[in-house]
Formats: structure tokens, sequence, C-alpha cells
């Protein structure tokens, strides 16, 4: 079974390159975050056309996150349980694939950083600290299904000097601070696995690049997406890579694919 997560950054001005993508890589199940567009607006004609279902949680312009599969999805939350949002950040499914019911999730987790014309206003700080909260206890309730679970997405967390070109730039943002390591890292306490350092323990594995100051063609990248397995999936884990080609290709996000294969 194959399974991907990519902030496509909106869908419909990315759409020919995701469908160029998911023609050649044919995944099982993707998970897509900020598609910024609303159900009627969403194409899902353009989807269903190459084999998947899709479900989603819009928002116009902003946000969104959406569930592509070739299986049946049975929605099961929109939105994070038990935490009030007005943002369209999480949606949560389960998927049978070969007799395996697989509980997932697409998750934008929120950046934190403040506006640039208010530098003193916190409260996106505070909104992504309560989220992380809401979403760790969560988490920490979906262990007892005892069954495969996936949580992918963009986290808008850097967990280690290891995952950013320049550490010592990122020391204050808001994706590097301790507070926002400490509660993902806290992920792997409870038994949860960073798919992508199960099977590299050191390698670079950045997934975000911005678009100003040639920082694809420097690798000036970072590492925000995650595909976080509990132990029932990470068992069945085989391979687990960043792909680089859609980055690479026409009108791109500045987010790239990271995808895994699970027997």
């Amino acid at each position: 079974m194959k399974i991907a997560t990519y902030n496509v950054n909106s869908i419909n001005a990315r759409i020919e390159n995701l469908v160029s993508w998911l023609s050649k890589e044919k995944p099982d199940i993707v998970l897509l975050q900020e598609i910024k567009t609303e159900f009627n607006s969403f194409p899902f004609f353009d989807l269903q056309t190459l084999g998947y279902e899709a479900k989603i949680l819009g928002q116009k312009s902003y946000n969104g996150v959406a569930i592509l599969s070739k299986y049946k999805i049975n929605i099961v939350h929109e939105g994070l349980p038990n935490f009030v949002d007005d943002n369209a950040r999480y949606l949560e499914a389960d998927i049978t694939v070969d007799d395996v019911e697989y509980r997932v999730a697409s998750i934008y987790l929120p950046n934190g950083n403040p506006p640039y014309n208010a530098p003193d206003d916190d409260s996106k700080w505070i909104y992504k600290l309560n989220w992380m909260q809401a979403f760790y206890k969560h988490a920490k309730e979906l262990l007892e299904l005892r069954k495969p679970i996936i949580l992918g997405g963009d986290f808008n967390v850097i967990l280690t000097d290891n995952d950013v070109y320049n550490p010592d730039e990122f020391r204050n943002n808001a994706l590097f601070r301790s507070e926002v390591i400490q509660r993902l890292k806290a992920f792997e306490y409870l038994g949860y696995y960073d798919a992508y350092r199960v099977k590299h323990h050191n390698d670079i594995g950045y997934t975000f690049w911005d678009y100003a100051g040639a920082a694809l063609q420097n690798d000036m990248g970072m590492r925000i997406d995650y595909l976080w397995l509990n132990s029932y999936a990470v068992d069945r884990l085989n391979e687990v890579e960043v792909d680089k080609s859609p980055r690479q290709s026409a009108k791109p996000s500045d987010h790239t694919v990271l995808k895994a294969i699970l027997k």
C-alpha cells in the first residue's frame, strides 16, 4: 500500500502538477493540505478520471485538507475532535486496503508566526500550542483502536538541527521553538514513529523550499512534512522517501511529496 502526503498549496493552481504525479506514481492514498478551496470549486472530476475518490474539508482561499483514495473513504472526523476551530485543518477517515483497515488523517498544523505587520501579536502562537495540545490528546485516544494509524501532513515543526539548512536562522521561528519541538517529540513517547527517520536516521529529508532566493537550487530547505505511524503501521513499513519531482516540475507547490510503502 502506497500512501503519500503533499501540501499542494492551492489544488486548483497545481492540478496539472498533481495529476501528472498521480498518473506516474499511482498511490493508493494521498493526504493533501492547503487545498485552498471550498467543495464547489474542488476538482473532483479530474481526480475521478484517475480512479480516486476524494473527501475534503475545504475553506475559501486558505487552509483546507483532503484525502484521496482508490478505495472507499469513510470519514470519521471533520475537524480536530474537541477543539473549536474556524480553520479547516484536520480530516480523519477509515480506509480498507487489501482487507486491512487503516485509520488515516490529513493534518495542516498551524504555523504560529505573527503577522508581518504585527510582530508582537502572539495570538497565532497561542493558537498553535493549543491546537497541538488537543491533537496530542486525540492521538493518544487513537492508539486504543489497535489497528494501523497514519497521521500525515504539514506539521509546521522543524524537529532537529538536521532538519533545516540553517538552524541558527530559525531559532526564534514558531516552527523551531522548543515548545513545539517538545510537543511533537511527545508523539514518539506516546508510541508513534516518524516514518522518514525510521528508514533514514541521519539523511537530509527536506520537504519544503521557499520560492525566493533560489532555495531549491541551493537546497535551502526544511523538513516539516511528516508521516507518523503507530506500531501496527510501522511494522508494515517497507520504504519511505521524499519525492522531489513535484517541486521540480512546472507550477510547483513550495512543498513536495513524502511517500511510504507499507506491506
